[in-house]
């Protein structure tokens, strides 16, 4: 049961934090809208010799083309929004 609860008070973590391409793991990734399993590898395995600076250089990995990249750029915004105005809320 704690393993449960723990793992669902992660996910909530997951979903409110900002995620960066270049450091997230493969759960983290697969919160992102569009990316499963395949995808999340995909795109660990292009980071190790690559780094990404922008999230247009996805572009360079097999099946992340303009609207999977564009949904990648939304919810990791959303994600910063989301924490900005959370941080906004305590400091009141």
């Amino acid at each position: 049961m704690r393993k449960i609860i723990l793992g669902m008070f992660l996910s909530a973590l997951l979903l409110l934090a900002s995620i960066n391409v270049n450091t997230a793991n493969k759960n983290e990734l697969m919160t992102i809208k569009g990316i499963g399993e395949k995808k999340a590898e995909l795109l660990i395995l292009f980071r190790k010799s690559n780094k990404i600076n922008n999230l247009n250089d996805l572009s360079k990995i097999k099946g992340f083309g303009p609207k999977l990249i564009s949904n990648i750029k939304n919810d990791v915004k959303k994600k910063k929004e989301s924490k900005s105005m959370k941080m906004m809320k305590t400091k009141k």
